[in-house]
């Protein structure tokens, strides 16, 4: 009687076992892990300036809610005070966070035609971060605007 007692106890502890340990395994994983989007503010700034400098500007209007109730849709919106002729204009508007998982909320890019600089959506953010509108000109330089939104309800998860 023992004996069997023993080993469905044995059986018993290498079940719990083999459910637990895959489990544990597969939650450092996904704690590593990074999706294929995932990028750094500096890495996302990098890339889109090619490492040139951005300058702060007063010419760029950057509307944002100081207060998000839900992350989930955090309304903004980017109005640049630039020409918009044949040879100096806003050629993007790129509007990036300091926090999520990935840096890069939207990327605009606008000609002449669209007559001014002006862009408006909502985006994700995963809690209280700044929140940088960078502009690039045609002439390659960079201008930016940044806010602070505080997120009481996460957005991103």
């Amino acid at each position: 009687m023992e004996r069997r007692e023993f080993i469905q106890g044995m059986f018993a502890v290498s079940a719990v076992a083999m459910v637990t340990t895959p489990n544990r395994l597969l939650a450092k994983d996904k704690a590593k892990k990074k999706g294929p989007n995932d990028m750094s503010f500096e890495d996302a700034l990098k890339a889109i300036t090619g490492g040139k400098e951005v300058k702060e500007s007063k010419k760029i209007k950057f509307t944002a809610p100081e207060i998000a109730e839900n992350g989930a849709v955090v309304p903004i919106k980017v109005e640049v005070d630039h020409p918009m002729e044949e040879k100096n204009y806003v050629k993007a508007i790129h509007i990036l966070n300091t926090a999520n998982g990935n840096a890069r909320c939207a990327d605009v890019m606008l000609t002449p035609a669209n007559g001014r600089g002006y862009f408006s959506t909502r985006i994700k953010l995963s809690k209280t971060q700044d929140v940088v509108a960078v502009v690039a000109l045609s002439d390659g330089t960079f201008i930016k605007a940044s806010s602070n939104v505080k997120v009481t309800i996460g957005g991103c998860g």
